[in-house]
């Protein structure tokens, strides 16, 4: 099941997304679950446990979709937003929110269409995002983008996440292997970091959601590579 929002002031164009949104969906045998928003603030007090995917058209009566583009992103960096504007060139700034894509008025099926095929392809990809821990009560599904790092002590794992902590049993080196091609590297034989919440490197110690961790001598050659290629990738100059 895909959680969609349709963020529309225009039932006429709301109605388009959505009649196309189904359309695509019935045919590629998929499950979809949609909501409508005439407003950013509706959407915005209403997102509830969070969508997949939103349909956002930037030009709001109260709050256009910029700005709640931005206030989703701090709240979810994981959905996918697709612009819907009447003039390409505001969408431009989309890249300031990591959007994922934009449709430009007055919308066309077969475009319309060959940017649902990406998105449910990323969508997909997004699920491998969710790894299964043991726990003392059994078995835990994390989101790993929620994951800020993972440390080893006295033969635990304790999982440290944006909205709280876990306990597991297991080795490093297992979860490396369930992370594999997403950003986490070992600062030192104890903790694996989640660089997309790297906020500050001071000698030593890299901070972490918050947190000093320190890193060893052995490890920060390869933890500072893998950190400046993490942030050129993003286009930051390292």
């Amino acid at each position: 099941m895909i959680r969609t929002a349709i963020v529309e002031d225009d039932p006429a164009y709301a109605a388009v997304i959505s009649d196309f949104y189904r359309r695509y969906a019935e045919e590629c045998a998929r499950a979809v679950k949609i909501d409508f928003f005439e407003s950013g603030l509706a959407f915005l007090e209403g997102y509830g446990e969070g969508y997949d995917l939103v349909f956002l058209d930037i030009e709001l009566p109260d709050l256009d979709g910029m700005h709640v583009a931005a206030d989703l992103r701090a709240r979810d960096k994981s959905v996918l937003i697709i612009f819907v504007t009447n003039l390409a060139q505001y969408a431009v700034n989309g890249y300031d929110v990591q959007a994922f894509d934009f449709i430009v008025k007055p919308i066309k099926y077969y475009n319309f269409a060959m940017k649902l095929r990406r998105a449910f392809e990323c969508l997909d990809n997004l699920c491998k995002r969710k790894i299964w821990i043991s726990t003392r009560q059994g078995k835990r599904m994390i989101d790993a983008d929620k994951l800020q790092y993972v440390e080893i002590m006295q033969h635990t794992l304790v999982f440290h996440m944006t909205d709280g902590k876990a306990s597991g049993a297991g080795t490093l080196k297992s979860v490396q292997t369930a992370l594999a091609g997403l950003p986490f590297e070992l600062c030192n034989r104890c903790y694996l970091v989640n660089l997309h919440y790297v906020t500050q490197i001071d000698g030593n110690t890299v901070c972490v959601g918050g947190e000093y961790l320190q890193i060893s001598i052995p490890k920060k050659r390869d933890f500072l590579r893998a950190l400046n290629k993490f942030l050129a990738a993003k286009g930051v100059n390292p």
